[in-house]
């Protein structure tokens, strides 16, 4: 599954987005400031990052980072002027947002960013899902899963064979601050097999749920 780092010293902003982008299917990850960022790099994806923070400018410390790891970096500021959107991709952003911005606008400049990572599908018998875009198709026709349903899907497909306990689940994909009750899983599951039919998702009663393992 992909995982977006959200550098964001805002609380609100950053409560706001990291609600958001979470609510499309990927997972967030919300550093507030750049020692957070800078542990949490290596399991990035893609990184957001807000060039002012508590320690200064960020363009500072991100060209070391990105000779650690390479990652596409969307670089949210308040500075409006040329030079300094300049400043941002001479430092190694692939982007550069000005604020304020739509959320949507910043979806769109994500999925462009991640399309690369996209062009490998994954595959799970006649299903074929590209990470990048969310899309999923069966026999040639798209299916519109909710942001849940995509991430448990996702987890599942990269997963195969592996059990998940019901409380893992809900760890992984809801997290510990929103706890829903374990109903809630059962019922994601039960509208995953509704809507996937080739989706071989097993019940291990009183344990949790194992997608069966494609063979060859």
């Amino acid at each position: 599954m992909i995982n977006i780092l959200l550098v964001e010293d805002d609380i609100l902003l950053g409560e706001g987005l990291s609600k958001f982008i979470m609510e499309q299917g990927y997972q967030c990850c919300w550093a507030k400031d750049a020692q957070q960022a800078k542990s949490a790099w290596f399991t990035a994806d893609l990184v957001i990052l807000d060039r002012q923070l508590p320690e200064g400018d960020s363009l500072i410390w991100l060209p070391e980072q990105l000779m650690k790891k390479a990652l596409p970096v969307i670089v949210l500021t308040a500075k409006i002027e040329v030079e300094q959107r300049i400043e941002g991709l001479q430092a190694g952003a692939k982007d550069y947002m000005v604020k304020p911005f739509s959320h949507q606008e910043l979806l769109a400049r994500i999925q462009v960013q991640l399309r690369p990572l996209g062009e490998a599908k994954l595959c799970y018998k006649a299903l074929s899902i590209d990470l990048s875009t969310r899309r999923i198709c069966f026999h040639g026709k798209e299916i519109h899963l909710k942001p849940k349903e995509f991430q448990l899907l996702i987890l599942f497909v990269q997963n195969q064979g592996r059990v998940f306990h019901r409380d893992e689940l809900l760890n992984k994909i809801w997290g510990f601050q929103a706890f829903p009750s374990t109903r809630t899983v059962d019922n994601h599951i039960l509208h995953l097999r509704q809507k996937l039919p080739p989706l071989d998702i097993e019940t291990l009663r009183g344990v949790g749920y194992r997608l069966k393992e494609v063979e060859g």
